[in-house]
């Protein structure tokens, strides 16, 4: 993936961009601390995420965020700030996540997480050749079939032989067990992280150390936390570069 970073304090800029090249693939194409600079950039080179700072000159970063999402093609934002108000305003653009400095390197790192397989089901997407990753799954709602974009589960949770499975709004009860269901989805994006849950990556939100060493996931949208089992820490670990 390729990113820009936009963020007109020095050290900050600099910062954020040692903590991207250590633990991500992610390549930071350009670094800029103007607005208008950022839009003229971009129409001649296309990216995949810029991390925005919402305070910098000419052009500041909600407008500038606007302008990009009337783009044909619309780069992932992460808003990095110090301005929590805006939160909401920056949602409603549909951000991909917004950080408050000052941050901590284990909430970058979520997040980069996040944004790689954010990255991967793009590309999944665009490429045919891995046009056998399922990118839609069947789920069952009061005897209908709800052709679902596997984007759209949060997790994913047994009850004895029935699957449940969360989107943002909907719950679904099917008929087989978490194992079968699991199969249905895509390997680099879901994680079997306990034996009763499965969890989508790029839902996570938050990761909380827990008791015994292991791990609480909070989500993105919602307020229910997947628990990470004893056994799968040390996957989880190393999945999550933590």
């Amino acid at each position: 993936m390729k990113a820009i970073i936009v963020e007109d304090e020095f050290l900050a800029q600099q910062e954020l961009s040692w903590m991207i090249q250590q633990h991500s693939k992610i390549q930071i194409e350009a670094c800029f601390d103007d607005g208008l600079d950022v839009l003229k950039y971009l129409q001649q080179h296309r990216v995949d995420v810029i991390f925005l700072d919402i305070n910098i000159p000419s052009l500041d970063g909600m407008l500038l965020a606007k302008n990009i999402s009337q783009f044909a093609h619309k780069p992932l934002i992460v808003f990095i700030t110090a301005w929590k108000e805006h939160a909401v305003e920056a949602f409603e653009l549909e951000a991909f996540d917004y950080i408050l400095k000052p941050y901590h390197e284990s909430r970058i790192v979520t997040m980069l997480n996040k944004l790689e397989a954010a990255g991967q089901t793009q590309q999944a997407v665009s490429n045919p050749a891995v046009a056998a990753v399922p990118q839609t799954v069947n789920l069952l709602k009061d005897e209908r079939i709800i052709v679902t974009d596997v984007n759209d589960i949060y997790y994913v949770e047994a009850h004895e032989k029935l699957t449940f499975v969360y989107t943002r709004r909907e719950a679904y009860v099917m008929s087989m067990n978490i194992t079968e269901f699991c199969s249905r989805l895509p390997e680099q994006q879901f994680f079997r992280c306990h034996r009763s849950y499965c969890v989508n990556l790029s839902k996570i939100r938050e990761i909380e150390p827990w008791f015994n060493n292991t791990y609480l996931l909070k989500l993105r949208d919602l307020e229910f936390q997947v628990p990470v089992s004893r056994s799968k820490v040390k996957l989880f670990r190393q999945l999550m570069r933590l």
